[in-house]
């Protein structure tokens, strides 16, 4: 299937690359030209500009766009949107705000131009491991577009299936559903986003306690000195608590266990704060998440260990680099 890609930074670039090697087509276009000649290296059509991705696109065109949330992805779906036809296809794989989807989606309509929110969660292990996806849109659309979800999508593997899901869509455990109409996809990625911050900060107070077992003030024969690296390898194993989070934290610690080339200053990237709103509209309580959110809030001005951690996984899983 062919499709259009612009975004080619560090999601943006492997799905393109996943998408190829199951013998997609993909015309690509980014504002950083070696992005684009670095992928026509690997079998894409580059693009000069937006207007020549779509030229080189074969109606009715479908072009992903994967750009950070905000004015850039909001200036190139406007731009998108004058210049292409009825019929074609409009693709936000970022973190846009469900919201701001539904809008768009409503301004595209009258022109005939269809759109669909992807949540992509994979980081910048995607390209290997491939990426979950929840999307949002007209049934019609997705399932036309399912050709290149499903090579996205990471597939069954070998993770056991779940007893009586025979009367649910099979499409969830190949790692990619049809949550709902336009925003439905991002609105579930949103609260995706909001749990991962409690469950990496879950992780990195509890290692924090661990840490400071040593601590001077407890007495001394209730000081340890714990390998925090051990620690995290043997709960990887037959542990209640194993995720992707601890292997991730895991491989940070056995690399450096005082993790002092992290800054400990943890960015927030806005799902977090939408997962806090969507709850106090929602009038549901969200007493862990919106802890994890003032956290990140607070790191940036005093930096400890548990910080350091949350750093440690955001570059493990997205290759997050926080600013000093």
């Amino acid at each position: 299937m062919q499709i259009g890609v612009i975004g080619l930074g560090r999601m943006g670039g492997n799905i393109v690359r996943r998408l190829e090697r199951a013998g997609h087509s993909c015309v690509v276009f980014d504002q950083n030209p070696d992005a684009v000649s670095g992928l026509a290296k690997d079998g894409a059509k580059g693009a000069g500009d937006l207007d020549d991705l779509i030229a080189k696109l074969t109606p009715p065109r479908a072009v992903w766009v994967m750009l950070p949330a905000g004015k850039i992805t909001e200036q190139t779906v406007e731009h998108l949107a004058e210049h292409m036809e009825k019929g074609d296809i409009v693709i936000d794989g970022g973190n846009t705000f469900y919201k701001d989807d539904i809008r768009r989606a409503k301004e595209l309509q009258g022109k005939g131009i269809h759109y669909v929110d992807v949540g992509t969660s994979g980081g910048v292990w995607g390209l290997e491991r491939g990426y979950c996806l929840m999307i949002g849109g007209e049934k019609a659309i997705v399932d036309h577009l399912d050709p290149i979800f499903k090579t996205l999508a990471p597939g069954r593997g070998d993770i056991p299936r779940t007893p009586g899901r025979e009367k649910f869509d099979a499409r969830a455990e190949d790692g990619y559903i049809h949550a709902g109409p336009v925003g439905a996809g991002h609105f579930v990625k949103m609260v995706h986003n909001g749990i991962e911050y409690g469950l990496m900060q879950a992780y990195a107070e509890g290692f924090d306690i661990l840490r400071n077992k040593s601590s001077d003030a407890l007495p001394a024969d209730e000081r340890y000195t714990l390998n925090m690296a051990d620690i995290a390898e043997v709960w990887r194993r037959g542990s209640v608590i194993s995720s992707w989070l601890l292997d991730l934290t895991s491989d940070a610690l056995a690399k450096d266990e005082s993790l002092d080339h992290f800054s400990g200053s943890v960015q927030d990237s806005g799902e977090g704060r939408w997962t806090i709103e969507a709850a106090i509209e929602e009038a549901v309580p969200a007493d862990v998440l919106s802890a994890a959110l003032y956290v990140r809030f607070r790191s940036r001005l005093d930096h400890t260990f548990a910080e350091k951690l949350l750093s440690a996984m955001r570059f493990g899983f997205g290759g997050h680099v926080e600013p000093k």
